[in-house]
């Protein structure tokens, strides 16, 4: 069947047949599509930059199992922009390396700053991570002792 359709002469299929064919020819194209993403922009930044830079405000110890806020700002120094051209899309939360929570913010409408509620049972690093509309994403950390009660 697949030859009939590369020799282009009319052949009866199905649906499921059909679905078949569109996977196999868009393969390629996502494939393509990705190629173009520069490595610089795959790559999560790390290093100080006053605007881009998340900072964490938590408390550095905290008893197993409470509540406590942890706050992320974007910008360090300064806070990140927020236009319609240049916003921050989301900014996250990590136990260690799992994800607890994502705030997805709008252009214009919301500050580049949520305020997370979490608990943990046991010693961590807390990281923070934003993804701006324009680079690759940027985190920083902070290490928070957890206490028996």
């Amino acid at each position: 069947m697949l030859s009939r359709l590369l020799k282009k002469q009319p052949v009866k299929i199905g649906a499921l047949s059909l679905g078949v064919i569109i996977v196999l020819f868009t393969i390629p194209v996502v494939a393509n599509q990705l190629d173009h993403i520069t490595e610089e922009f795959k790559q999560v930044k790390t290093e100080h930059d006053a605007k881009h830079t998340p900072k964490i405000e938590a408390p550095d110890e905290v008893v197993a199992g409470e509540w406590f806020d942890v706050t992320v700002t974007v910008g360090a120094d300064a806070l990140h922009p927020t236009m319609e051209e240049h916003y921050i899309n989301w900014i996250a939360i990590y136990k260690n390396d799992v994800e607890l929570a994502r705030a997805y913010l709008h252009p214009v409408h919301t500050k580049p700053q949520v305020t997370f509620t979490i608990a943990l049972e046991e010693s961590a690093t807390l990281v923070a991570m934003e993804q701006p509309n324009h680079t690759a994403p940027w985190k920083a950390s902070k290490a928070i002792k957890v206490v028996k009660k």
